[in-house]
């Protein structure tokens, strides 16, 4: 059966843990959607793993259109979550034209990084049936703005913040939040509080769900490796016993461990 945004916060509610990973094609659109996983996720960190860019504001609309294409394609069921490209949703109009663009390329959802300014946005698509996760803390199409890949939300006033943000996306129609490289504690507040499902990455385990770029989860990402990442295929027989590893510790809240957490 389809992995539907209803199903997701039927989990919520029910307290059970679901699980996202990326995938960029058709064939591990495959693996992932018939081995657990409940969202895929389109993301624009294609740029960095897929065309070796050193940050994701290279990616187009045109990539992200083709790459939801082939996920579409191989997908057996998991719920479709696409990226907005850096500037796509700079106006609510122009972010009105580009979601409907993913949405008939075969997403189910969209994602915009940023905070309440998306708020009329955020509104627009929701009242036109194109659903929208919100995505708070590290944002990478931020990175000029933050000086890099850091942790957000450490200092009292910006965690209080992040939270007001996400309150207010959740207010204006967001149906899903995710937060990358907070504290373990705003983690928990977050989705204690908030009403929707949220997915997390370096946010700690108390997060709804849990989301990690699936090169990364197999060991075969080149540079540094994150904090928050585990290499579940040491250890397995093949990709697909890995992503069932993957898909076991997040229900489970096996993973993320003490180790890939921020204080």
């Amino acid at each position: 059966m389809a992995t539907t945004i209803q199903t997701l916060h039927k989990l919520k509610t029910e307290r059970e843990k679901f699980s996202c990973l990326t995938a960029y094609d058709a064939t591990f659109a495959h693996a992932v959607s018939t081995n657990g996983v409940d969202v895929i996720l389109v993301g624009d960190s294609l740029g960095m793993v897929l065309q070796g860019e050193d940050s994701t504001l290279p990616v187009t609309m045109e990539d992200m259109i083709y790459h939801v294409q082939c996920v579409k394609n191989g997908n057996q069921g998991s719920l479709i979550m696409a990226d907005m490209p850096f500037m796509s949703y700079a106006t609510p109009e122009a972010a009105m034209a580009n979601a409907a663009e993913l949405m008939q390329a075969g997403a189910h959802m969209v994602k915009l990084e940023g905070g309440d300014w998306l708020c009329e946005t955020i509104a627009l698509l929701s009242e036109r049936g194109i659903p929208v996760c919100g995505h708070l803390g590290l944002t990478p199409q931020w990175v000029n703005k933050f000086g890099g890949y850091k942790v957000q939300g450490r200092e009292d006033a910006q965690a209080e913040q992040i939270l007001e943000h996400a309150q207010a996306m959740v207010e204006s129609g967001a149906d899903l939040i995710l937060v990358e490289c907070i504290p373990t504690a705003l983690g928990k507040k977050l989705a204690e509080t908030l009403p929707v499902p949220v997915i997390g990455i370096g946010a700690g385990p108390n997060t709804d769900a849990q989301v990690l770029v699936i090169h990364d989860m197999l060991g075969i990402s080149t540079g540094r490796r994150p904090r928050f990442v585990k290499d579940f295929l040491a250890g397995s027989e093949s990709i697909a016993s890995a992503i069932q590893k993957y898909v076991n510790e997040v229900k489970a809240g096996d993973f993320p461990g003490p180790e890939h957490g921020f204080e």
